[in-house]
């Protein structure tokens, strides 16, 4: 029979990869809108850097998972693999929140850039700004 370590270990491994790859999937496919709006409707760069974006995400939390592996205390019976386990696939949880949050400022910020860039200038060429009156027709008269 395994030991209450060994499989505390390939539970942790087991629930902190499935979760990683349920937040990766939705990450993936929600976060493609976003991108699409960000490029500008180039679904060719959009889906590459969704794919990059994915795969970065988990090779950064899957190496998080197993690097945290070796850390804390050892347990030793049934109540102690419940705490160990608790403690190890929360702070997972706390990454991949971060992460996701991290991705979501990144995408606000690209989607912020995308529509600032389909703006139109505050003012045409042929008009100037009349601290009265707004925008008016024609060049600036001179003060």
């Amino acid at each position: 029979m395994l030991g209450y370590t060994v499989t505390a270990y390939l539970l942790y491994l087991a629930i902190s990869i499935a979760i990683t790859v349920w937040v990766a999937r939705t990450l993936h496919h929600n976060g493609r809108l976003f991108l699409l709006h960000a490029f500008h409707g180039d679904e060719k760069l959009t889906d590459s850097v969704n794919h990059l974006l994915v795969v970065g995400f988990y090779l950064i939390n899957i190496g998080y998972v197993t690097l945290a592996l070796k850390y804390g205390l050892k347990p030793d019976d049934a109540a102690a693999t419940i705490e160990f386990l608790s403690t190890k696939v929360g702070l997972v949880l706390v990454v991949l929140g971060v992460m996701h949050f991290g991705n979501l400022y990144v995408f606000s910020r690209l989607r912020q850039r995308a529509m600032l860039y389909k703006q139109p200038p505050p003012v045409g060429p042929d008009e100037h700004l009349d601290p009265e009156l707004g925008v008016v027709p024609g060049p600036a008269v001179p003060a």
